[in-house]
């Protein structure tokens, strides 16, 4: 991998390059910052070749007006008697991007797909006499990488990248025998043992990837890192022992891991010309979210595939959809721990697609989102209860639970379960099955290729076809399902009715489009052999429903921004680790990096996402109020808008100097991302936020202003302090130990001031640490 010349493909794309440049007349600069999507960062000194992929509104250029993205995987080469399912199995005509699954960060800390051989899938394997799957002897590899270059000449419109990490390769990898190396993975390449972040680890990964992408072509790289959360006993278990000693520091790591990718990329971009991308697959469970701060990743993104699946599985008893795409209010999960019922949470439903999309629209805009649906099942068996199992229950046997889980649900396993997994050579009863199986189900048909997958219908009663699989489909949750009332067997499915009602909510929305897992589980009819087999007919849906769809959704605001900024920088900070982050109370760093100060009475507003109620609130003393809301109440049949307006006035007392750092303690009761789309408004003008990104936003930095009218020069300091202004004696009440006290309620103590975050009685003022009870508002 270690080339030292640019492949054809980059040279094209040089060429090219130079071409746009050479005839146009005006600064190459100036022509890629208007193609440059709305929030999306800027390399300090580097121009990044935008508009190769963008047009002048910041859109990607496609062959369709959304993304259709199919991962492709490694392991479908029919070496092992299985179906193969090859590059030339691709519907190359209905994609606009394939992400090859996957590679992995070996014990180096660089990307790889393994070593040599011929027997390596990516860049080894060899398929002779299969039709299309011929290697072009022009490139110096084989494999997978081989085929999807090939391709890629007839088809130049359809981007490829390379997805790094996956469930079973993020806390280490497979070896080229198949056995797992607990190397650590994405856990100990952005993180140290002492909870600091491993810068070394990241700059080794990312200038790995670069030479990478160049040495085979992709057009960028997706990482799938499952999941950089603080939450315990997060991601594969098989990771446990080490990433739950990290917690502190994987989303730190994380975002170091994308700012370090996102400018080595553009610096490559800007040498080679042509734009390499950076994405990645995000969860969408409010679970794990919980634990990722809040998502400050976006600006190096050009866009996020939400991984808007597993949201039920076997993993526990409560039987639901895999992929709904709207809460119906009666999720037996949510239901389980009384969720519906908490005030706090407004209702809002969070193991649903529309609920993922309106957390991540906090932070970015539509047409960076893109949803996610599974081309195969999840299920269950020994059911009770439920409409036709929906809402039902399954308590698994703990000797069958997958390694990790002490408890769990009966997953479905044999005929219900033929892409099962393996463990210590025992099947893992998930209920999983590529969708054309699942409609040989519902059809009746035990399917010819049982065997191949492991299956011996003579000898095992579990493997062989019995009762009838009836089609149920719930037009609130957008889900269908099959129910075998004999078996008591609960898999949930897609097809077209569920596909269609997708592919209309993305165009709606204005998102981006769609990611699915995996191309090998879309089905088609096989007139031969009389059964469903691989084919295109769910991809081929979404694709021509996007054919002649409106333009996504470009700006991250719903509403007009300031032509003018100032740099002032918003940072979340103080984040208490998994289930100690209840209720979430960050504490907002504002930073003055202006030549401005800000007056005492400024006001800042800004916006966060729907997918949290409009119940956030501060804990300093400044005023805070929620002076719009796009939804309120609980979401059944989805969030009717994006965001919740926030305005946040300085106190009288406070001004912020430049070089200056003032905190304000928030609090709120499900995850946010963003904030996002802030404004300043001081002197009767209103300005935006540098950090923001924003297209067409600059000018320069005005002078201060202040109530009084008067008008001061300041210059720019590098040294950065907090305020220390005093603000005015307070008149709250004298804490009462025998008192109880609700969450708001201010009480006096040894000088200070202190808010009440929750109920509490008997906790002293001072004495319950940063994340507990009592909030410092200041002294008296």
């Amino acid at each position: 991998m270690a080339r030292r010349t640019l492949p054809l493909l980059a040279l094209l794309g040089l060429l090219a390059g130079l071409l746009v440049v050479g005839t146009t007349g005006r600064s190459e600069a100036a022509d890629h910052e208007q193609c440059r999507p709305d929030g999306l960062h800027r390399t300090p000194g580097v121009t990044a070749p935008y508009c190769q992929i963008y047009d002048s509104e910041g859109r990607e250029k496609m062959r369709t007006a959304r993304r259709v993205i199919g991962y492709f995987t490694s392991w479908r080469t029919g070496k092992n008697g299985q179906p193969a399912y090859l590059a030339n199995n691709i519907p190359w005509d209905k994609l606009t991007h394939i992400n090859y699954a996957f590679a992995h960060v070996d014990g180096g800390n660089k990307i790889s797909v393994g070593g040599a051989g011929a027997d390596n899938p990516a860049t080894g394997m060899e398929w002779p006499g299969v039709p299309g799957a011929e290697m072009d002897p022009a490139l110096p590899y084989k494999g997978h990488f081989n085929l999807l270059n090939k391709f890629k000449k007839k088809h130049p419109d359809v981007k490829t990248l390379v997805s790094v990490g996956g469930w079973a390769e993020t806390g280490g990898y497979l070896d080229d025998s198949g056995k797992r190396v607990d190397s650590g993975g994405f856990y100990s390449m952005t993180t140290n043992a002492d909870n600091s972040v491993n810068t070394a680890g990241i700059n080794t990964f990312a200038d790995s990837v670069v030479e990478f992408l160049r040495t085979y072509g992709f057009n960028g790289v997706d990482i799938d890192y499952e999941y950089p959360t603080s939450m315990k006993d997060a991601g594969n278990p098989l990771d446990w022992s080490l990433a739950n000693g990290r917690r502190g520091s994987l989303m730190r790591g994380y975002v170091e891991l994308m700012k370090t990718l996102r400018e080595k990329l553009d610096a490559a971009s800007a040498a080679d010309g042509r734009y390499y991308m950076l994405t990645v697959a995000a969860p969408s469970s409010g679970y794990l979210l919980r634990g990722m701060e809040h998502f400050q990743v976006f600006q190096y993104l050009d866009y996020i595939n939400l991984m808007t699946y597993d949201l039920h599985g076997a993993w526990n008893e409560f039987v639901g959809p895999n992929a709904a795409l709207y809460d119906d209010g009666k999720d037996a999960e949510l239901i389980r721990w009384n969720y519906y019922n908490t005030p706090q949470y407004g209702g809002l439903g969070y193991l649903n697609t529309d609920w993922s999309v309106h957390y991540f629209r906090g932070g970015v805009q539509a047409g960076r989102i893109n949803i996610g649906l599974p081309y195969y099942t999840r299920g269950w068996r020994n059911v009770n209860g439920g409409t036709n199992g929906l809402w039902g229950k399954s308590v698994g046997n703990t000797a069958n639970c997958p390694q990790g889980l002490t408890s769990c649900g009966d997953g479905a396993r044999g005929i219900d379960n033929i892409w099962h997994d393996l463990e210590k050579g025992k099947e893992v009863g998930a209920g999983s099955n590529p969708m054309w199986h699942a409609k040989n189900l519902e059809k009746g048909i035990p399917g010819s290729y049982l065997k191949a997958y492991g299956l011996d219908p003579e000898k095992d009663p579990e493997d062989k076809l019995t009762g009838s699989y009836t089609r149920h489909y719930d037009n609130t949750l957008v889900a269908p399902w099959l129910w075998n009332n004999d078996k008591k067997v609960f898999l949930s499915t897609e097809d077209e009715q569920s596909v269609a009602a997708k592919a209309k909510y993305v165009v709606d929305k204005g998102l981006g489009g769609v990611m699915f897992w995996e191309l090998a589980g879309d089905y088609a009819w096989d007139d031969s052999r009389k059964e469903y087999g691989m084919g295109t007919t769910l991809t081929s849906a979404f694709h021509d429903a996007f054919k002649s769809a409106s333009p996504y959704g470009a700006s991250r605001s719903n509403q007009k921004t300031p032509a003018e900024a100032l740099d002032v920088r918003f940072e979340l900070t103080g984040f208490a680790l998994g289930d100690s982050n209840y209720p979430i109370s960050p504490k907002l760093r504002i930073t003055n990096k202006s030549q401005t100060t800000l007056p005492g009475g400024t006001e800042i507003q800004f916006d966060y996402p729907t997918a949290a109620p409009n119940n956030m609130v501060q804990q300093s003393g400044w005023s805070l109020s929620v002076i719009r809301s796009d939804h309120t109440g609980p979401n059944v049949g989805g969030i009717k808008g994006d965001f919740h307006r926030v305005s946040l006035k300085f106190p009288s007392w406070q001004t912020l100097a430049p070089g200056q750092t003032a905190e304000v303690q928030l609090t709120y009761y499900l995850p946010i991302s963003g904030p996002a789309n802030y404004t300043l408004s001081f002197g009767g003008k209103t300005y935006a936020s540098t950090q923001d990104q924003g297209r067409g936003v600059g000018g320069p930095n005005p002078t201060s202003s202040s109530s009084s009218s008067t008008t001061t020069t300041t210059t720019t300091t590098t040294t950065t302090t907090t305020t220390t202004t005093t603000p005015p004696v307070c008149n709250a009440p004298a804490w009462d130990r025998a008192k109880a006290y609700n969450g708001g309620e201010t009480v006096s103590h040894k000088g200070r001031k202190w808010r009440a975050k929750w109920w509490t009685q008997g906790d002293e003022p001072g004495t319950t640490g940063q994340w507990g009870v009592w909030s410092d508002a200041g002294a008296c």
